[in-house]
């Protein structure tokens, strides 16, 4: 049974302004008060009518988030915590799977569905910042992962460059020396996988290693069969590696699976690391060290500039937050131990 707010104020003892404030979340309303009236709309099973809502505000209570690959695990357990966060904050998410094409990038970025939804959240992979800059659409825009800066949207991402120098230091401070990289990739220098390389290569510089050419494995795609495939080569190679670095766990567990098929132990013969933490590597045999983003915060984080956009609550410069991460030592590299702090959340203005 649905009720009015006018009902909801006389149950609450409270004007009506009051509770439409607390419904609408037009202006702070004290704790107390706000607390009555969430009490009163328990009480009477007021649902509000959000459609409604937006319609009357001009917007359709859409968002989307738009990814590379619908099948990459980590995107799927981002998409999951952004689509709470959402729904919690009256909006609904839709996904988008741009399947990392430059034209399905650029068709979303220039607002083609800009009558559908209210804003958008892009992980982008093939354009650049001059796309970003030459945007015609005038819909929030928030930006995550690490292939555009210094344009004027939110962006949020890790530090690639500390992440890959932890994995690194982490395969170093167990006593690796022949440490190879799979998932060194061509394109812009500011893309993930230039900067995760930099990371290694500035890691091994700092122990005192040589940055061995043959060890840094180039990839097509960042799968598990890329993975596979670059670990076989390396394998073949007449001084093999002692450790490896994945571009991401697929990589990683690709590179688990063929050192199992070649007899190589992990991690006696081999130590391995990946980055997302996603939750198919808390399983494999042996279990994967991993480099694990705070993908919560980074899909609250997203969802929440995007909002407070759309309804104009952020007025103030568009932000880079670098989101914490943390190294999690598991079976690829020796006994469990717990994770520990890798990073930190570093919000900056652009």
């Amino acid at each position: 049974m649905s009720f009015n707010l006018k009902a909801i104020a006389e149950r609450a003892g409270v004007s009506l302004s009051t509770v439409s404030n607390v419904v609408n979340g037009y202006r702070p309303v004290g704790e107390h008060t706000r607390q009555r009236v969430q009490r009163a709309i328990d009480e009477l099973g007021y649902s509000p009518n959000l459609s409604a809502r937006h319609l009357r505000r001009g917007r359709t209570g859409l968002i989307a988030l738009a990814i590379p690959e619908l099948n990459n695990p980590y995107f799927a357990e981002l998409a999951e915590i952004a689509i709470r966060e959402a729904a919690g904050l009256g909006y609904t998410l839709v996904m988008e799977n741009t399947a990392a094409d430059r034209e399905a990038e650029l068709l979303l970025l220039d607002g083609s569905q800009r009558r559908i939804i209210d804003g958008l959240i892009f992980s982008p992979v093939r354009i650049d910042r001059d796309d970003v800059l030459s945007r015609t659409a005038d819909s929030p825009l928030v930006l995550i992962g690490e292939g555009v800066y210094d344009v004027p949207h939110d962006h949020i991402a890790i530090d690639n460059v500390a992440a890959g120098h932890a994995a690194i230091q982490h395969l170093v401070s167990i006593g690796r020396r022949r440490i190879a990289f799979i998932g060194a990739a061509p394109g812009a220098d500011r893309q993930s996988a230039h900067l995760r390389m930099r990371g290694y290569t500035e890691a091994l510089a700092a122990a005192g290693l040589p940055l061995r050419p043959q060890l840094v494995a180039r990839t097509d795609e960042f799968s598990r069969l890329d993975g596979r495939r670059a670990m076989r080569d390396l394998l073949a190679l007449a001084e093999p590696p002692d450790a490896v670095f994945g571009y991401n766990d697929l990589v990683a567990i690709g590179a688990l699976r063929a050192l199992t098929e070649a007899g190589r132990r992990v991690p006696q013969d081999v130590a391995v690391v990946g980055i997302d933490d996603i939750e198919e590597g808390r399983f494999s045999s042996p279990t994967l060290t991993t480099i694990a983003p705070d993908k919560a915060e980074i899909g609250r984080l997203a969802v929440r500039r995007l909002v407070a956009r759309i309804e104009g609550r952020e007025v103030d410069a568009p932000l880079t937050v670098q989101t914490p991460f943390r190294l999690i030592r598991r079976e690829s590299t020796g006994s469990w131990q717990p994770p520990t702090q890798a990073g930190s959340t570093r919000p900056s203005r652009q």
